[in-house]
C-alpha cells in the first residue's frame, strides 16, 4: 500500500501533446516521481509516456507559483508541466526542488531581511562613491598624476604661448609664490578666457584672458598662487575624480581638449580646499613680501563686473531678485563668495608698503607674451 504522505493529486501536460492529464504523483525511493494517469497503471516506462511515466527527479524544474498551485517544469522536455496542490503531504514536499518566490538567497532568508541587506550595501556604495575622492585622489600615483596632466597640456597643442621676456617675467611671479627647490610648471596659454587652472602632476596654467584683466602683478599673483595651492594640497585629483568619476583616470591620457581643459577649468572644489589654496597664497605672498591686495582687487572687480550689487537711490545696497549665481562667468564662477574671499585678502594686509613683484617692462611682457610669440595658435570656440 502507498504510504500517503509520498503521493498527492496531479494534472500535468506531457508536452508532446496538448491534452491535460489527471492522476496522481507519488515519490519513487530510487530517485524519481511517477505519474499515474487516473484509470492507469504503474509503468517504469521511457519519459514522456502518457501513463506511469517514471521522471528522474534531477530533470525536475520549480516553475512558479500560482495562487493555489504549483507548478514543475522539465529540463529534457520544455512542453512539460506538473501542477500540484500548494498543500502538499511532507514526504513528497521534502523530496520535490525547492520552490523560489523571489529567488536564491532572498527566498533563503526571506523578504524583509532581504531588504535590509539591499538597503545596507545601497547606503554603503552611495558612502564609497561620495567619499572615495577624498581618500583616493591624494593617493593617485604622481606618475599618473603627471601622464594625465601631461595630456591635458597636450590636448592644447601649439597654443600655450613663449616668448624669453615673458617666461622670466612669470617665472619671477611663480618664484614668489611657490618657493619649494621643485616648482609646480606654470604656463599662458593662449585662450581670451578670464580663467586659470590647476592641471595634474604639478602644473597651472593662466589663461591670456586673465592677464589681460589683471591690473598689477600682484593681483596675477594672487591668482598664481592660489591654483599652486591647489596643487600643493593635492586637491586637483580630488576635485578631477570627484566631478569626472573614475573614466578619466581610467582612460589615461586618451582625453579630448574640451573634455580635459575646460572641464577641468569649470570644476569644483570643496569650500574647505578653497579656503586651504586662498590661505597657501596668502601664507606665500607673506613671506615674498608681495601684496595681497592685488588680489582682493582683482576679486572685487571681477564681482562687481558679472556680479553687481544692486544699489536703491541713496546708494544702499539692495538684494537682487536675479539668480546672481549664474552671471559670474570664468575664473571667478567657479570659485565661490569672491568678496568674502577679496575680504581675507584685504584684511591679510599690512599697513606699510610692498614692492612690486614684477617690473612695468616685466609686467607689460606678460600681456604682450601670446601677441609676440610668432608660433602660437589661438584657440578658437567654434
Amino acid at each position: 500500500m502507498t504510504d500517503p504522505s509520498f503521493e498527492s493529486p496531479a494534472t500535468w501536460y506531457d508536452g508532446e501533446k496538448a491534452l491535460r492529464r489527471e492522476g496522481t504523483v507519488r515519490w519513487d525511493p530510487a530517485g524519481a516521481i511517477i505519474l499515474t494517469e487516473s484509470g492507469g497503471e504503474d509503468a517504469n516506462v521511457l519519459p514522456g509516456a502518457a501513463v506511469g511515466t517514471r521522471i528522474p527527479i534531477g530533470d525536475l524544474r520549480f516553475a512558479e507559483k500560482l495562487s493555489d498551485t504549483l507548478v514543475y517544469s522539465r529540463e529534457d522536455v520544455p512542453g512539460f508541466r506538473l501542477r500540484l496542490p500548494k498543500k502538499l503531504p511532507a514526504g513528497l514536499a521534502a523530496n520535490l526542488p525547492e520552490t523560489a518566490t523571489y529567488g536564491g538567497w532572498i527566498d533563503r532568508i526571506g523578504l524583509g531581511p532581504a531588504s535590509v541587506a539591499f538597503a545596507m550595501v545601497s547606503a554603503a556604495a552611495v558612502t564609497l562613491f561620495m567619499t572615495a575622492p577624498d581618500w583616493l585622489g591624494p593617493r593617485v600615483p604622481e606618475s599618473w598624476e603627471r601622464q594625465l596632466g601631461n595630456a591635458m597640456v597636450g590636448d592644447l597643442g601649439n597654443r600655450v604661448c613663449s616668448t624669453p621676456a615673458g617666461d622670466a617675467a612669470l617665472q619671477k611671479l611663480l618664484d614668489s609664490v611657490d618657493p619649494a627647490e621643485t616648482q609646480v610648471r606654470a604656463g599662458v596659454a593662449n585662450i581670451d578666457m578670464v580663467n586659470a587652472v590647476a592641471l595634474p602632476g604639478g602644473q597651472v596654467l593662466l589663461f591670456d584672458g586673465l592677464i589681460q584683466q589683471a591690473e598689477t602683478p600682484a593681483e596675477l599673483a594672487g591668482v598664481l598662487g592660489h591654483e599652486v595651492g591647489h596643487v600643493r594640497e593635492r586637491h586637483v585629483m580630488t576635485a578631477i575624480l570627484r566631478q569626472f568619476g573614475m573614466s578619466i583616470l581610467l582612460s589615461g591620457a586618451n582625453t579630448g581638449l574640451t573634455d580635459t581643459i575646460f572641464g577641468v577649468a569649470s570644476m569644483s572644489y570643496s569650500r574647505d580646499a578653497e579656503r586651504e589654496a586662498d590661505e597657501f597664497a596668502r601664507e606665500r605672498m607673506a613671506e615674498s613680501d608681495v601684496s595681497p591686495l592685488g588680489a582682493a582687487a582683482f576679486f572685487e572687480r571681477m564681482a562687481d563686473e558679472y556680479d553687481p550689487i544692486e544699489k536703491d537711490a541713496d546708494g544702499n545696497p539692495v538684494e537682487s531678485s536675479d539668480d546672481s549665481e549664474n552671471a559670474l562667468t570664468g575664473w571667478i564662477a567657479s570659485h565661490p563668495e569672491p568678496r568674502e574671499r577679496a575680504k581675507a585678502f584685504r584684511d591679510a594686509a599690512r599697513e606699510a608698503g610692498y614692492p612690486s613683484v614684477l617690473t612695468d617692462e616685466e609686467f607689460a611682457a606678460m600681456k604682450s607674451m601670446c601677441a609676440d610669440d610668432p608660433d602660437v595658435e589661438e584657440f578658437e570656440f567654434f
